[in-house]
């Protein structure tokens, strides 16, 4: 249906203000976390947050009052798992996925790749975006926890920042490698 009627048009007028404000508060006082993309459990609070607020806005079933508690339970929800998480190494490896790397000194990493759905169209277009024209000089593709992939030109041995990343051991394939069905060295 196209047009209920003002009433309603009215409501929303009304609510969406209020809700837009109410983020905003809870929002800064959750702290910048509360709307990042840092794993799959920020995505879901963020995904929630849209859906409260959508049906505070549009559903005349959902009281104003009762959204603004779900939007302020899942800011503190996601607060609570956080400071777990930075507390206890255990917790976090519950609620936190590990950066895996895809590509070690060069060479591809074909079951990190399996295991992360990844193909190798992504894997090209990931080595594009760092500016990286053959896979050989890559020193190390990461895919990181909130699904970005990154990509490192410098050799990563010691470094701090790949300290967490699952598969740096070492290559596990020789040089030749299968992409997109062509034998090429090196996977380049």
């Amino acid at each position: 249906m196209f047009f209920d009627g003002w009433s309603d048009l009215l409501s929303v007028v009304l609510k969406a203000p209020l809700a837009y404000g109410w983020v905003v508060v809870v929002l800064r006082s959750s702290g910048k976390r509360t709307l990042s993309k840092l794993n799959a459990f920020d995505l879901v609070v963020t995904v929630a947050f849209g859906s409260v607020l959508a049906s505070a806005l549009l559903d005349g079933n959902v009281a104003w009052s009762e959204a603004a508690v779900a939007v302020a339970m899942l800011a503190a929800g996601q607060w609570l798992v956080a400071w777990c998480a930075t507390r206890s190494r255990r917790f976090s490896r519950m609620v936190r996925a590990e950066p895996q790397a895809i590509v070690v000194q060069g060479v591809v990493q074909p079951t990190a790749m399996r295991d992360e759905r990844l193909t190798s169209a992504d894997l090209r277009a990931a080595l594009r975006r760092g500016g990286v024209a053959r896979t050989e000089d890559a020193a190390l593709v990461v895919l990181e926890t909130d699904g970005s992939i990154s990509v490192l030109t410098s050799s990563p041995d010691g470094a701090d920042a790949t300290s967490d990343v699952t598969g740096i051991g070492g290559p596990e394939v020789p040089p030749r490698t299968v992409i997109d069905g062509a034998d090429r060295d090196r996977a380049g």
